[in-house]
């Protein structure tokens, strides 16, 4: 059966396991070998004159991965410790700090921390950079060489020194490095409502949230009022796994298409008969962190007036990336279709335009600190039949339901606002004795360290990094 991964953040990418088959090299056109004549002229001008000996299998691989690059950000070549990040993204755990980052113009910067989790408590932020690892400037660095530092053996300390906008000095945090879970999914109960937290999509997600459902109704004793299906800073995962996440809530219908270069070459994907949920009222919450597989799911829901979309709009990643094994862990990341929703929306560029705008209030940078979503990326494919409705839908005048202030809604116990509004959204079905419940509970976050700024750091000339640390 065919494996397909959507994943986003520079790293971001939806994989299919396919073969290579000799039909598809033949269709490409002779006359495209010439052109191999003038890459074997620069070839032989570097092994000749270049300054140093230079090594063959660095020239080959440095000619494929600025082939594949040139295409646009999500194909690669998968090969050593990129091919092992990918099994970890779907598979195991490792030795880190938690942390899910990307390189920005040879910077790390982090896309989120994953939640209780040595980063996730010292409090770093989606947004931020890691300027230096130990005391090393890790600016220039490979994502391979940024993902050695930071990861290690559980128990050893680790000192990353970050810079955030408007904050005037770096900030220098020492963690300890942990053994990192890659937990798909969490739940809790809040009032008489379920909160399922799906992290990323991989192996056993759809079972999980299955399981989430259960272990909800049996706590309560009954049915909820509703669920939460939080799907903020989930990058993505096994495209297999978000058709299994939104069946779980849907009993009929489509789900997802993906369609290729030949308007023929179309896959489509269905609901089977049977709502987990029994039809229960769902909100979804996306932000900008929530991109590929989870915009399937949010995208499907959507279209089916099945949840209420509440949050930001997604990243807006709408390309399927196939796996094409060279070798035992050798492959080439290739875009080789897009992705539809029920509707026939393509998400490419524009993302998951929520039902329901609502801000993360409680987060005091949440306006100043930068978002990159796949428009912003260099090279991204692009959607000729994106529609941009703003300027019709925005009147310009704030929202008075969302003029809280961050201190304000910490006194309440309030540190997630897009997590609690969800819930009110739900509570208000129960009456105003289910709302008095919420507004008690509040959405309190374990504690997370405040952060304070360092000691300037001397930066040294040199080399730092990649999807989960």
């Amino acid at each position: 059966m065919p494996r397909v991964l959507l994943q986003a953040t520079a790293t971001v990418a939806a994989l299919a396991l396919i073969p290579v088959t000799t039909g598809a090299l033949a269709q490409v056109e002779t006359d495209s070998y010439r052109e191999l004549d003038q890459f074997m002229d620069v070839y032989n001008l570097v092994k000749a004159k270049y300054v140093d000996p230079v090594d063959n299998k660095v020239l080959v691989k440095g000619a494929i991965e600025g082939m594949l690059a040139a295409l646009d950000p999500h194909s690669s070549y998968e090969d050593g410790a990129d091919y092992e990040n990918l099994r970890i993204q779907t598979e195991g755990n490792y030795g880190g700090l938690g942390l899910s980052i990307t390189m920005e113009d040879g910077i790390v910067k982090v896309i989120t921390p994953q939640k209780d989790t040595p980063a996730w408590r010292a409090g770093v932020k989606s947004g931020d950079y890691i300027t230096h690892v130990d005391g090393k400037f890790v600016y220039g660095l490979t994502r391979d060489e940024a993902v050695a530092q930071m990861r290690g053996k559980p128990g050893t300390k680790v000192t990353i020194t970050i810079a955030r906008k408007g904050y005037d000095k770096p900030i220098q945090l020492t963690l300890t490095r942990e053994i990192i879970t890659l937990k798909p999914v969490n739940w809790e109960v809040k009032g008489e409502i379920g909160v399922i937290n799906i992290t990323t999509f991989s192996d056993g997600t759809g079972r999980y949230v299955r399981e989430a459902v259960a272990g909800i109704k049996k706590q309560l004793g009954h049915d909820p009022l509703g669920y939460v299906i939080d799907l903020r800073d989930n990058g993505g995962g096994l495209l297999n796994e978000a058709v299994s996440v939104a069946d779980v809530f849907l009993d009929h219908g489509e789900i997802v298409s993906q369609r290729g270069r030949d308007k023929l070459d179309i896959q489509r994907y269905a609901a089977t008969p049977g709502d987990a949920t029994g039809g229960a009222p769902l909100v979804v919450l996306v932000n900008a962190g929530t991109a590929s597989a989870s915009e399937i799911v949010a995208g499907a829901l959507q279209d089916h007036h099945r949840a209420i979309v509440q949050g930001e709009r997604s990243f807006g990643k709408g390309s399927v990336q196939s796996l094409l094994p060279l070798g035992p862990k050798t492959d080439v990341r290739l875009t080789t279709a897009r992705y539809f929703t029920p509707s026939g929306r393509s998400v490419q560029e524009g993302g998951i335009d929520p039902d329901l705008p609502v801000p993360q209030l409680s987060d005091a940078d949440y306006k100043s600190r930068p978002v990159v979503r796949e428009d912003d990326l260099r090279r991204h494919l692009l959607n000729t039949a994106k529609v941009d409705n703003k300027l019709i839908e925005d009147d310009g005048k704030p929202d008075p339901r969302f003029a809280a202030k961050p201190d304000e809604l910490k006194a309440k116990k309030i540190d997630d606002y897009q997590l609690y509004y969800a819930l009110q959204t739900l509570a208000r079905l129960g009456g105003p004795t289910q709302v008095a419940m919420i507004a008690k509970l509040g959405t309190p976050n374990p504690a997370r360290a405040e952060l304070t700024p360092a000691a300037p750091v001397k930066a040294e000339p040199g080399p730092g990094a990649a999807p989960n640390q």
